[in-house]
């Protein structure tokens, strides 16, 4: 495999990590002591951001499987799209993934769907509410991102 794509799904695994260590923390007491934080600071802000970003990153990582990169200025859009033209448009990631589940199918237009839901929940809540009243879209963003993150892992993989 290409070390690249590698390079690409550890940054991803990594904001994931990120945004599981901080949900923790965000409702750990036990945790919040240890760090000397306040009882009420959460990071649910943080954990769509880290969430989006897992997502991201396998996306350029499989994108990069077939040779397509993407680069700013707007690399997160031309990402979407050029993920939604090489894989969900065309079909190819259904196939893989039918190939890994066998009976148990996840449809590419989901994974499509979570990636446009979670960058704009990034832009959203990351701007715009207070982070402690984004506890239940972190948790779905969380959810989410390791849906699509291990599923694109299996597809790059082979598994």
């Amino acid at each position: 495999m290409d070390s690249m794509v590698e390079i690409l799904l550890d940054r991803a695994n990594n904001e994931l990590m990120a945004a599981e260590s901080l949900k923790k923390l965000s409702e750990g007491q036990d945790y919040k002591r240890e760090f000397q934080l306040p009882g009420s600071i959460t990071f649910y802000s943080s954990i769509i951001s880290h969430s989006y970003y897992a997502i991201f990153y396998s996306a350029k990582a499989i994108l990069l499987t077939k040779s397509i990169r993407t680069y700013p200025p707007e690399v997160h859009r031309k990402t979407y799209e050029a993920f939604k033209q090489a894989f969900v448009d065309t079909g190819v990631l259904d196939v893989a993934l039918l190939e890994i589940y066998n009976k148990l199918v996840v449809k590419a237009d989901m994974l499509l769907e979570i990636f446009s839901d979670e960058k704009w929940k990034r832009g959203h809540y990351t701007y715009t509410t207070m982070p402690q009243a984004n506890m239940g879209p972190a948790s779905d963003s969380l959810t989410n991102s390791r849906l699509f993150v291990s599923n694109i892992e299996k597809a790059i993989r082979g598994a």
